[in-house]
């Protein structure tokens, strides 16, 4: 069974900065995309940031230059770097993978989801 677990989420005052973790476990055989997705309360979840196994990225206007996508293909592992943080990049955040499983086709992930709060 295939798991995406997130960490790195909490409070943070306004041009603060905060880092966030994903780690992908189980019988995967090879992991395409991973990305980041947010979603604030009353709106709908939208990209944030995602890379390929490659290493391109594409990113939301709204976090261009603030934020950085990473992943180390070893490890199974994706992180974004926010930085300059503000009260509009409050959400849950969304890790997202398109990973080939043990047995499985080709499918869409998401872990469970942490929270960001950026307020003073």
């Amino acid at each position: 069974q295939v798991q995406l677990v997130e960490s790195g989420g909490g409070l943070v005052q306004p041009g603060g900065s905060l880092r966030l973790s994903c780690a992908a476990s189980g019988s995967i055989v090879s992991i395409n995309l991973m990305g980041w997705y947010r979603q604030a309360p009353g709106k709908q979840r939208e990209l944030v940031a995602r890379i390929s196994s490659g290493g391109g990225t594409n990113y939301a206007d709204s976090v261009k230059v603030r934020f950085t996508i990473s992943r180390d293909n070893a490890k199974k592992t994706v992180h974004l770097q926010m930085n300059d943080l503000k009260p509009e990049d409050t959400a849950v955040y969304y890790c997202n993978a398109g990973i080939l499983a043990v047995g499985s086709n080709w499918s869409d992930y998401w872990g469970q989801g942490t929270q960001v709060t950026v307020s003073s």
